[in-house]
């Protein structure tokens, strides 16, 4: 048998549509609306560069159903190319492939061949040796497992199985087409191909290789880091490597720092310039888009929720060191150093006043009484102020509720600026 490479990917949500990022100040909306086609693009010619005999789309090249046919006129060009060069596609559909419409009824060149996704099925290429198997999803929600009723492996051939899977269950991921690793090894294959999780993870290294390339792309900061395909080599029959390579623009990282050890506002600067500069070097020159949280009990909590604007600001004005650096988010989670309790029990002036707060936060008629006067309020907010995690819902009590630790944390910061004892 000769030596071969083929490239596995997944997850490619081609157009995946932006949601909500128009409204973040200097968000690099136009990069970010590129960046799953740029990323295919990468991926078409590092097939092409690699020479590699085909490529596999383990599902989820679409992202849903597209309002017009320019996502798979994409798509199809991107084929061709290959198709000039003699590279062969082998793909299926995922949940969001299985949402399109428009997809259903694209014509796409003869080097691509799509999985049914009525029965699982096997495709042969002699040439090489190989025999891959795989079945699309019909609809949205496939809950059976599929692996099950896949083909046995065909004798003295290389045998692959793509498979669009939850397997054993991933957080935050649907709990689809669900299998165990032990269902995919009762069937004798050599390679499974897997999509729908999007994070790179070998279930199996060997005997058989089981692994979830990952999305060629990162969408938002709930996909951080280094994106790209599989690159798998043969020889003998025999899978002798399989080497991740990056195919990403842009890249999301979370920058988390400890504020505990902290005494001012300017140690916290200086180690997010630090985090954001080692972060920026890692990107191989890659757009980079970044979330700064604030964790910790720190001297500085009361500080940083007081001035919470302008400290924010600050950071964000970071980015503008470095050419290609966009801070999405900044988040303030730190919690104050003092003992309210303890404080409590002291019955200062201050103690009264907060023993009082949280006396009011437990009696839900003062608590309603006082949503009536937020009534007016509430209904000439923006959209954006009144949604959202850190959103002013002045609807339900539990808004209220949410706030008594930073309005404590403000009593105590003037309290303590004026000299008063707390």
């Amino acid at each position: 048998m000769s030596s071969f490479s083929f490239i596995h990917a997944a997850d490619i949500h081609l157009d995946s549509p932006l949601k909500g990022l128009e409204q973040y100040e200097g968000a690099p909306v136009e990069k970010i609306r590129n960046a799953t086609r740029d990323a295919f693009n990468n991926l078409v010619e590092t097939a092409i560069e690699r020479r590699v005999s085909f490529v596999i789309i383990a599902g989820d090249l679409y992202d849903g159903d597209w309002k017009d046919y320019n996502t798979g006129l994409f798509f199809t060009r991107q084929m061709i190319r290959l198709q000039k060069e003699n590279i062969k596609v082998f793909l299926i559909r995922g949940n969001h492939d299985a949402a399109s419409i428009i997809s259903r009824e694209l014509k796409l060149p003869n080097n691509v061949y799509e999985f049914s996704t009525k029965r699982a099925e096997t495709v042969v290429i002699d040439e090489l040796g190989v025999a891959i198997h795989g079945q699309g999803f019909a609809s949205k929600a496939v809950e059976e497992n599929l692996a099950k009723k896949y083909p046995s492996r065909i004798e003295g051939h290389l045998n692959i199985g793509i498979l669009h899977t939850s397997a054993t269950g991933h957080e935050g991921h649907e709990n689809y087409a669900p299998c165990s690793i032990e269902d995919m090894k009762e069937k004798g294959y050599d390679y499974w191909a897997l999509g729908h999780i999007h994070i790179r993870e070998f279930l199996s290294e060997k005997d058989p290789v089981i692994l979830f390339a990952g999305n060629i792309q990162g969408r938002h900061i709930k996909e951080t880091g280094e994106k790209g395909c599989s690159l798998v080599e043969v020889s003998n029959g025999e899978i002798n490597s399989v080497t991740h390579l990056p195919l990403d623009v842009l890249r999301w990282e979370l920058c988390k720092i400890d504020a505990s050890a902290m005494n001012s506002v300017e140690d916290l600067f200086e180690v997010a310039r630090e985090q954001l500069l080692e972060k920026y070097q890692h990107t191989d020159g890659r757009f980079l888009a970044v979330r700064i949280v604030i964790e910790g009990a720190s001297k500085i909590h009361q500080e940083l929720l007081v001035n919470k604007e302008q400290y924010i600001n600050n950071l964000r004005s970071l980015s503008l060191e470095f050419d290609e650096l966009w801070i999405e988010k900044i988040k303030i989670k730190t919690t104050r150093l003092i003992n309210i309790e303890e404080l409590k029990a002291q019955h200062t002036p201050v103690s009264i006043i907060l023993d009082y707060i949280q006396r009011v936060a437990h009696d839900e008629d003062i608590l309603e009484e006082i949503l009536q006067e937020f009534k007016d309020i509430h209904q000439a907010l923006p959209y954006e102020l009144r949604n959202g995690e850190d959103g002013f819902d002045f609807t339900n009590t539990d808004v209220i509720k949410r706030r008594i630790d930073n309005l404590e944390d403000l009593i105590l910061y003037y309290f303590t600026e004026s000299g008063v004892e707390a």
